[in-house]
């Protein structure tokens, strides 16, 4: 039989010149899979590909829209978080292919980039989020380039980014806070966040076995966003110490065999309730309401303003490059004049004064 049906799919099932040949039909028909072999036998009786190209056609060159499917399956899928999984295939399904769309990739210049750019700015996204975009595309576009599929990346100009303007709880406000807390587990929850930075995925993530209480530290494993269990943010585990305060705050939280904070059932807590729990205790506390990140935010700025240095803030963090831990280093100007201030010190005597009448050697 040359036609034969495979799992609901009609195939063409032959021979030629004692070559085997076997092809799904295009049309999921008896009758489609004997046109597609008559097809098939007639290409091969003139000596031509079965695939309908011949030996000096080159494959079709795909468009940006079926490069960029390609490469969200095979690489964003198989190397990616799937927190950033899901951010990728947004801006790939919001931004990137409706504009790109049918463009060939090698068509891709640098000009139509810049009307990209232009034409996110003119409907009003920031910056931040247009240099995002060009992340992923650049990303894509190298990959296509590894792949074979692109011989010239081209170049991509991130848009220039005011610094960033971020808010944060001072000590008095934050010591506000934890007063409107009573439960045990929340108020441990907040003040974990205020004396450690984490993330709140890496929050939601703490079991008991990563709380050393007697030690006074904790190891930060893994993170749960949306639901999903994932290693912490750069695939680093890192250990943290811990304040007596907050050890003090941990240990009146009832222990259990799994996460660290919990429903009373035992399940893990999720997002949304983390934040409108945070909300409620802001405006008890008579505060402005802010987010979790916001306690990381607090975290940080109260660090680099009591004097701590931003490597040891950078370490604390969880930072992989210290631009990120820059955006603090304003909180602490008196290190700044405590440095100049040395200028004016007296010169001791002696001590960087010319010698008799020999004069200063030039650096």
């Amino acid at each position: 039989m040359s036609t034969r049906k495979i799992r609901n799919s009609w195939w063409v099932d032959c021979r030629c010149e004692g070559v085997r040949y076997r092809k799904r039909s295009p049309e999921n028909s008896q009758a489609g899979a004997k046109a597609y072999e008559l097809l098939l036998r007639q290409r091969l009786a003139r000596g031509e590909p079965i695939d309908g190209r011949t030996e000096d056609q080159s494959p079709p060159e795909p468009s940006f829209r079926e490069f960029s499917e390609k490469w969200y399956k095979t690489y964003v899928l198989t190397n990616n978080k799937y927190s950033t999984q899901t951010g990728k295939r947004s801006v790939l399904n919001v931004h990137l292919v409706p504009f790109f769309a049918n463009m060939k990739l090698k068509e891709i210049s640098s000009m139509h980039i810049e009307q990209f750019k232009a034409a996110k700015l003119e409907v009003g996204l920031a910056p931040l989020s247009i240099n995002g975009q060009l992340l992923i595309l650049g990303k894509c576009l190298r990959c296509a380039q590894e792949w074979g599929e692109l011989e010239k990346v081209p170049k991509i100009k991130a848009l220039k980014v005011p610094p960033q303007k971020f808010d944060f709880f001072s000590r008095e406000e934050s010591d506000r806070l934890l007063s409107a807390i009573a439960d045990p587990m929340w108020y441990g929850m907040v003040l974990l966040a205020i004396r450690t930075g984490l993330r709140v995925g890496e929050i939601m993530g703490l079991e008991w076995s990563d709380v050393d209480i007697a030690a006074g530290k904790l190891a930060v494993r893994k993170s749960i966003v949306r639901g999903i269990v994932s290693s912490p943010k750069n695939n680093r585990e890192r250990y943290l110490p811990l304040t007596p305060q907050l050890c003090n705050a941990l240990s009146k939280i009832p222990r259990s065999n799994g996460l660290l904070f919990q429903t009373k059932n035992g399940n893990p807590l999720r997002y949304h309730r983390l934040r409108k729990t945070l909300a409620r205790f802001c405006k008890r506390a008579g505060l402005r309401t802010i987010g979790w990140h916001r306690l990381r935010h607090t975290f940080a700025s109260q660090l680099v303003g009591s004097g701590v240095s931003l490597k040891a803030t950078q370490e604390l963090l969880g930072h992989s490059d210290i631009r990120m831990t820059m955006r603090y280093a304003h909180l602490a100007p008196s290190a700044l004049r405590e440095a100049v201030l040395v200028l004016d010190q007296p010169v001791l005597e002696g001590v960087g004064q010319p010698v008799g009448n020999a004069l200063p050697v030039a650096a």
